[in-house]
């Protein structure tokens, strides 16, 4: 069996990224103030609906770094609080804004997907940009 995507649709790139939870979590009771800088007010109430809110962090914070690679970027390019993970009670899904959406929209970038995992040691994030 053959599959591939539509024949409009091209993999311009593809990012991963792996954040260890409790060395986050370190740096989050270290430094309270860096959750506004990272995350959306959309995010952090995500996040902060569970008992232990730092998986959630952990894992959207890995999908902003494997969104920069999956743009062809590093840390600086954009601010992390201008990629947005959005998870209501669906798959998750990633929104840019600012910086980050001009830098997609340059390279005809129409959408990212993206998928996250996470255990009690590490969360992990796959985005592919695709050109539409």
């Amino acid at each position: 069996m053959t599959w591939s995507f539509s024949s409009t649709s091209n993999v311009v790139g593809i990012g991963i990224d792996t954040v260890e939870i409790l060395r986050f979590g370190l740096v989050l009771k270290r430094r309270p103030n860096l959750i506004r800088k990272l995350f959306s007010p959309q995010e952090i109430k995500y996040a902060t609906k569970f008992k232990d809110p730092t998986q959630r962090f952990a894992v959207r914070f890995s999908a902003k770094e494997a969104t920069m690679k999956a743009l062809g970027v590093g840390i600086g390019s954009f601010g992390f609080d201008e990629v947005e993970v959005i998870s209501k009670n669906k798959a998750p899904y990633i929104e840019l804004r600012g910086r980050a959406l001009e830098l997609a929209n340059s390279k005809d970038i129409g959408k990212c997907l993206v998928s996250l995992t996470h255990t009690s040691v590490s969360a992990t994030a796959i985005v592919v940009a695709l050109q539409i």
